[in-house]
């Protein structure tokens, strides 16, 4: 059953949005954070140069609180009242919540915080999700740089209602997007510099069209892994 939401704006969970993610410096950075992927990141660079793929996240190995890494980025930043959410179910990670589209809103999302030091992916071509939907259309979304609202390239998937599939998505396929709209000047992805990671649920596709497979309500998208992979 879908969730019920308030069409009233909530300025404390906006709040809480910009302090989680430091824009706000009440909380500043995570230090379990920075170590978590400071550890991934060596660990992963060690057989680097024979791996065909590089696990940026395992959620059935994962046994941390994922609030210390992910946290919700909802259309309450813009007036909205979607809210969402992700944590640990049956050694997955559910992205889940309730999108809406009153006051002008229509999206939820959950995003990393800034990893310190960020991924280096030079030597991967692309990002392949292991995700379990409900026939929504989501997007994956890649931040190369350490700004809160900045260029973020994007990609959309549609997901099965309960199966599991596979998304593969080269680097090449990514779009540069700034609030939804494409940024036909942007910068090549850099994939030495991954600072975030975003997964998101929309009623936009881009430059003002409708996400054709969007539907508003309770949303669920269970991750397995995400992980870097290299060209056969």
């Amino acid at each position: 059953m879908a969730q019920q939401n308030s069409s009233r704006w909530d300025l404390g969970r906006f709040i809480k949005t910009l302090c989680y993610f430091g824009v706000i410096p009440f909380w500043g950075k995570s230090s379990s954070l920075q170590s978590f992927m400071g550890d991934r990141n060596a660990s992963n660079s060690q057989s680097a140069t024979h791996s065909s793929e590089k696990i940026l996240f395992d959620f059935s190995q994962d046994s941390a609180d994922l609030s210390n890494t992910w946290g919700a980025v909802d259309d309450v930043v813009m007036g909205g009242v979607s809210a969402s959410g992700i944590r640990l179910v049956n050694a997955t990670a559910l992205f889940s919540g309730n999108v809406s589209t009153n006051n002008s809103g229509g999206f939820a999302s959950v995003r990393t915080r800034n990893f310190d030091p960020p991924i280096d992916l030079t030597n991967y071509e692309g990002i392949e999700l292991q995700v379990r939907g409900d026939g929504n259309r989501y997007k994956f979304m890649l931040r190369t740089s350490t700004k809160w609202d900045g260029v973020a390239y994007c990609y959309s998937f549609d997901t099965v209602i309960n199966n599991w599939i596979n998304v593969r998505i080269p680097f090449s396929e990514f779009v540069p997007i700034f609030r939804a709209r494409t940024v036909s000047d942007a910068e090549p992805l850099a994939a030495k510099h991954i600072y975030a990671l975003q997964l998101m649920l929309s009623k936009f596709e881009y430059d003002g069209a409708l996400n054709p497979k969007f539907n508003s309500g309770s949303f669920e998208l269970q991750v397995q892994t995400i992980k870097a992979y290299r060209g056969a």
